[in-house]
This record gives C-alpha cells, sequence and structure tokens, in this order.
C-alpha cells in the first residue's frame, strides 16, 4: 500500500473512530476554561464584576460547592450514557450482525454528546483548582462558575435529547434504512451507465500476486491511473471488492510490452487494499453483505425475527430494483481515451446469488419469508430481466409452500 493510500486511509479510520468528535469538543472545552479563567482575573473580568454586582460570589466555599456539585452530577450522566451505548452495541452485535456496529459508533450526535459531558467536568475540575480563598468577591472566578451552570443546564437538555435518539438508533428499521441509504449512495455513484458497458477482449498479460491474505476492500484510482499512463501499460483487476484473497494469488493482470520489473509490480500493489477488518462505505457490496448476514441472523433458530429478516430483504430488493437498470463502467480511460485501469465488477446476477440465494435458504421454511419473496421477485422481474431472479421465481412458484 502506498504511503499517500495507507495515509488517507488511516485518517479515516481516525476520522469515523468514536473518540474523534469526542476528543475536538473536550480539547475547545480546555482552552475553554483556561480562557474564561484568565478574563476572571483580569482587570476587564473585575470590572466587569464590580459594574454587575449580580455577577459577583463572595463565598469562595459556595462557588466550590456548586462546581463539586456540577461535576459529580456529569460524572454521573456521562457513566449512565456509555453505559446506554454499550447496551446498544452489545443489542445490535448479538441479535443483527456485529458488521453493523461502525454505523452506530460513527453517530456524530452522539460522540458530540458524550464529548461535550467530559468537556464540561474538565471545564468544572480547571475551575475548581483556581478558586481562591480572598475575602473579596472580586477574586472568586464567578464569570466562569455562571458559565458552568448554564453548560450544565444544556448538558441536562441534552441528556434527554440522547435518551431520546438512544431509543430511536436501537430500532432495527433505523439501522437497516441508514445501511440502505448509505449503499444507495454509494451505488449511485458506481453505477450510471443506462446500459451495460460492451466486454472488451484483452489477452492475458503478466500476473500481479497478492503478498499476503486479506479482503480486497478498494484501490487508489486516481494513483493507478497515474502509475498505468506514466508505463503505458493496462491494469486489470481480477476480483471485485469484497472478495477474499488468498497470499499469493493473482490480484491483478498487466498488460504490457515489456517485462514487469519488481519496482512497478510493487507499486501496483501499493495501490491496492487488502484488509483484515474490511470497512462498510467504500463500495456498495459490504452495504449488501450487511443487509444479507442481518437478515439470515434474524432467520436463525437463536432470534427467529422474521419481521427484521423481511425489512432487510425489501431494502436488498431496493437496491437490486436500481442495480437492474444502472450499470458500473468497468473501464477507465485516461485524457486521450485508451484504457487504462479495467476493474471487475459482479454482474447483477452474480449480485443476486451472493446475497439473495443465502438468504431465501434460510427462510423458504418461513410462511411470511416465503409470500414475500414470491412478491419481491414479480416487482423485480417487472422492473428489470435477471436470469437468477427468474429462476427462483420459478422455483418458488413451482413447489407449493413446505413448512417442514
Amino acid at each position: 500500500m502506498s504511503a499517500s493510500f495507507s495515509v488517507k486511509r488511516k485518517l479515516s479510520k481516525v476520522y469515523n473512530s468514536i473518540a474523534f468528535i469526542p476528543s475536538i469538543v473536550i480539547l475547545l472545552f480546555l482552552c475553554l476554561s483556561v480562557a474564561m479563567i484568565y478574563l476572571d482575573y483580569s482587570e476587564t473580568g473585575k470590572n466587569i464584576k464590580a459594574i454587575a454586582k449580580w455577577i459577583r460570589l463572595k463565598d469562595p466555599t459556595t462557588a466550590r460547592s456548586i462546581v463539586s456539585v456540577i461535576a459529580a452530577g456529569l460524572i454521573s450522566i456521562t457513566v449512565f450514557s456509555f453505559s446506554m451505548v454499550m447496551v446498544v452495541l452489545s443489542q445490535a452485535a448479538s441479535q443483527l450482525s456485529n458488521r453493523v456496529l461502525d454505523k452506530l459508533v460513527g453517530n456524530r450526535f452522539h460522540q458530540f454528546i458524550i464529548g461535550f459531558y467530559i468537556g464540561v467536568i474538565i471545564f468544572a475540575l480547571v475551575l475548581l483548582t483556581s478558586i481562591r480563598d480572598i475575602e473579596s468577591g472580586v477574586y472568586v472566578p464567578a464569570l466562569s462558575t455562571y458559565l458552568l451552570i448554564l453548560l450544565s443546564v444544556f448538558a441536562i437538555f441534552l441528556f434527554v435529547l440522547f435518551l431520546h435518539s438512544i431509543t430511536q438508533t436501537i430500532k432495527y428499521s433505523t439501522i437497516i434504512r441508514r445501511i440502505y441509504k448509505e449503499t444507495f449512495a454509494l451505488m449511485k455513484d458506481s453505477c450510471h451507465l443506462n446500459i451495460e458497458p460492451d466486454f472488451m477482449h484483452i489477452k492475458e498479460g503478466l500476473p500481479v500476486r497478492t503478498v499476503k491474505a486479506g479482503v480486497f476492500e478498494s484501490y487508489d484510482k486516481s494513483e493507478m491511473m497515474k502509475l498505468a499512463e506514466k508505463n503505458d501499460i493496462v491494469i486489470r483487476l481480477m476480483h471485485a471488492p469484497g472478495h477474499f484473497l488468498l497470499a499469493d494469488v493473482p490480484i491483478a493482470d498487466v498488460q504490457t510490452n515489456k517485462a514487469l520489473s519488481e519496482e512497478l509490480v510493487n507499486s501496483i500493489r501499493s495501490q491496492i487494499s487488502l484488509t483484515d477488518e474490511p470497512s462498510g462505505g467504500i463500495h456498495f457490496y459490504f452495504g449488501f453483505k450487511q443487509l444479507s448476514e442481518i437478515a439470515i441472523k434474524a432467520l436463525s433458530p437463536g432470534i427467529n425475527d422474521p419481521g427484521t429478516a423481511a425489512e432487510s430483504l425489501q431494502a436488498s430488493f431496493s437496491l437490486l430494483a436500481y442495480r437492474i437498470k444502472f450499470f458500473p463502467d468497468n473501464y477507465n480511460r485516461d485524457a486521450n481515451g485508451v484504457v487504462r485501469v479495467i476493474t471487475n465488477e459482479m454482474r447483477f446476477d452474480e449480485i443476486f446469488e451472493r446475497y439473495i440465494l443465502p438468504v431465501w435458504d434460510y427462510g423458504k421454511s418461513d410462511r411470511s419469508m416465503y409470500n414475500l419473496m414470491c412478491d419481491l421477485l414479480i416487482q423485480l422481474q417487472q422492473t428489470g430481466k435477471s436470469v437468477a431472479a427468474q429462476k427462483l421465481l420459478e422455483e418458488i412458484k413451482s413447489q407449493p409452500f413446505n413448512a417442514s
């Protein structure tokens, strides 16, 4: 993996981590606490408190008590909020799939609230260390104390919103809907051709092999194009994203009139991402996989939730209804119109067989799934033609429902 591609992936992981937003919010609160204490003990702050006497707190003990109570209360709220998040993650992993945890952990609103709680606590602790035992109320950080009170009131409102949001987030329909929206957005970016591109016959070239096992997640398109154009070669990726590849198997095929140098092979490898833990949000195949896993787990004997399986199946067919009409462009051309990079995209029937048929294998003994699958297949065939979908529909119609 190239340095730039590796940096992009690491930055993406940092940006999508649960600690990113809270860290920024906490840092801002730390800066705010220092700035407010500086203002309190500055001449400007003293003048403000001297003019607006109602702002002054003459008793340092009172100020300490207020700050201590707020800090203790917010610590309790923060612990409870963390517990709620852990319960949601645990339930989602056990009932749906552990692959949907990223969708829940990545909730920016929840991250902001957790960061706000911890930030106010840090504000209170820093403020607590600055309260002095001086008789004149001018030297008690009253401005910071009153600001802390306002922040704590706002934190209580955020706590109510957090409870509402967490109860909505835990709904399976919400999780499935979020996966559907993200997958559909990725599909619209990738599949924009009204006609399936003609197959371009290219002779077999020189293989580029993997150096380790892993899931083919993505490749750096811009850098790969520059590399192919610079060396006047054609690079054909031999697998679609989401495929698990063993070590020392061909991952790319290079059309060139000269021998492949080790430097060029390493450069091509560096633009391809093989990972042990593929993340969603990169290719729409991963969305199909998540929906399929949710449906299969919901139909398992331990869960036995055909309603969730039905929602997941409906979302999958909604995506298929778009994919059956629009196609990805496998051929990436340079400014002169010369094909430089050829990707291997799964055809519609392959997507159907990989992500829909396993759900049917689990759910065909359930009458509600039997009826739903039949209805969705009929509608899908009205949208476009698919050999795999037609074959399954004929199989369902030819065999009466059997609950055994």
